[in-house]
């Protein structure tokens, strides 16, 4: 019992691998991307993230702290950063030498001309240290780290990725908005259409087909201010999802701001494609994903190599009170002579994969400038759209004015009116569409650049993205 009584203590003197000082002895935490927020993606002047929607209407930089804080996705991706950053702790770690220890004890029953019971108790310690390995300790560490670097800048696209997401769900929800008080402003001069036709039918001065034909238009105007509704109540439910709270969650935007498109885009798009392939994250990603596999091919051609290994073994044993202490020391030099040819195909896997790895990242330089180059086109016919529905609703009001009061005033007719009126509801919803599809496809320019972050917000008047 001695035995067992020595080794406790030591395990008590031995610290536990959780303690303070050991949790994290490779400073893994230092190297783990940050968890990503409204700080880590260049917010200034904002707080701690918020877990409750705010009782203001939101506005776009209110959407983006939202979703970037609550967003399931910022958790998936950062615990995947945390993933890799523990494999490098690993692949470091197998530098270290490994202490085992192990305790027996036994009970042997002894039969003869006087029976007797023999006590054993045993206690071993055992040392191993991977002293040399052709390589493989060090290929291992390189490939994990550049994993971390892989998962890193995969985390910086999602982070990319959920921000344009969730600018376009804000923009969608704010054309909806728009659209509603649209279809509303159709409806009513509608029913203005509607009130003078049956007014000119009540004094004789109209048609019983003038009249249903008004009515036929209000009830048009009113159908689709219906579906105005409805379609953005879908929106709001679709962006409370998209910054992470339950889509029935009550959720109201701020009114978007005077438009004044700006020209900052309108650079050589070659020069915009060639920034993309220095920003973008996710070619960061494939060129991480690239090294790692080259990696690999340097640790499936050392694992065929020899390997050198130390290894120390005391042993405290005690048999029916007697006492004995023995001990091994020594090297062990292991030649792979012959494995069956595992270690040629491995190498030829890894290699394989080195093409793979290099093939994904040739195809994703090509689709980013592909993406970048769409992403200019759409901002540049956006922009000459928003422009040019700025003049067609102003002409379509003031044709709406002139039809309706011709009318009134006795000299028009009914379908000039009619037709005015759908001219102007279908102006106004044009120039929201336009709108819509200027503030989305900026910021899809940004995030096809890998530049999409709070500078193409902050700095904008409260409620205007």
């Amino acid at each position: 019992m001695r035995l067992f009584a020595a080794c406790l203590g030591l395990l008590v003197v031995l610290p536990p691998v959780g303690a303070a000082g050991l949790s994290d002895p490779f400073g893994t935490a230092a190297i783990t991307p940050a968890r990503p927020d409204p700080a880590a993606a260049g917010r200034t002047g904002g707080g701690p993230c918020a877990t409750t929607l705010p009782a203001t209407p939101l506005t776009a930089i209110d959407v983006v702290d939202l979703a970037l804080c609550n967003n399931p996705q910022t958790r998936e991706v950062w615990a995947n950063a945390r993933v890799q950053a523990a494999q490098v702790g690993v692949a470091q770690a197998a530098w270290l030498p490994e202490l085992d220890a192990r305790f027996g004890a036994s009970r042997n029953y002894a039969q003869s001309s006087v029976p007797r019971y023999v006590n054993a108790q045993s206690t071993a310690l055992t040392l191993s240290w991977l002293v040399f390995d052709s390589g493989a300790r060090s290929a291992n560490l390189e490939g994990a780290r550049e994993l971390l670097a892989a998962a890193a800048a995969t985390q910086d696209a999602v982070v990319q990725s959920l921000f344009l997401a969730a600018l376009q769900a804000f923009y969608t929800a704010q054309a909806a908005k728009a659209a509603v008080v649209s279809t509303t402003e159709a409806e009513r001069a509608a029913r203005e259409g509607f009130n003078a036709a049956e007014s000119r039918y009540n004094v004789g001065a109209a048609t019983p087909a003038d009249r249903l034909l008004a009515q036929t238009a209000l009830s048009q105007a009113t159908l689709t201010r219906i579906r105005a509704e409805g379609e953005a109540r879908n929106s709001l439910g679709t962006l409370a999802t998209t910054i992470g709270f339950s889509a029935a969650s009550p959720i109201t935007v701020a009114e978007p701001g005077s438009l004044q498109p700006d020209a900052a885009f309108n650079r050589d798009v070659e020069a915009l494609i060639a920034e993309a392939e220095l920003r973008r994250p996710d070619l960061k990603a494939a060129e991480a994903q690239v090294r790692a596999a080259e990696a690999g091919v340097d640790l499936a051609q050392a694992q065929g190599r020899p390997t050198l290994s130390l290894s120390a073994a005391p042993v405290w044993a005690e048999v029916d009170n007697s006492s004995r202490n023995t001990g091994v020391l020594g090297l062990t030099l292991a030649v792979p002579l012959f494995t069956g040819f595992d270690t040629t195909y491995r190498v030829r896997s890894a290699a394989a994969q080195v093409d793979v790895r290099t093939a994904q990242r040739d195809s994703l330089k090509n689709q980013t400038a592909l993406d970048v180059w769409r992403a200019y086109q759409n901002l540049a016919t956006a922009t000459q759209s928003l422009r040019s529905t700025a003049d067609l609703v102003a002409s379509a009001e003031q044709s709406e004015r002139v039809a309706l009061g011709r009318y009134k005033a006795g000299v028009g007719n009914v379908l000039d009116v009619l037709a005015a009126q759908s001219a102007l509801a279908s102006a106004r919803l044009q120039r929201i569409q336009a709108a819509l599809d200027w503030y989305v496809s900026r910021a899809t320019l940004a995030q096809a650049m890998g530049a999409l972050d709070y500078t193409l917000l902050q700095g904008a008047a409260e409620g205007r993205p």
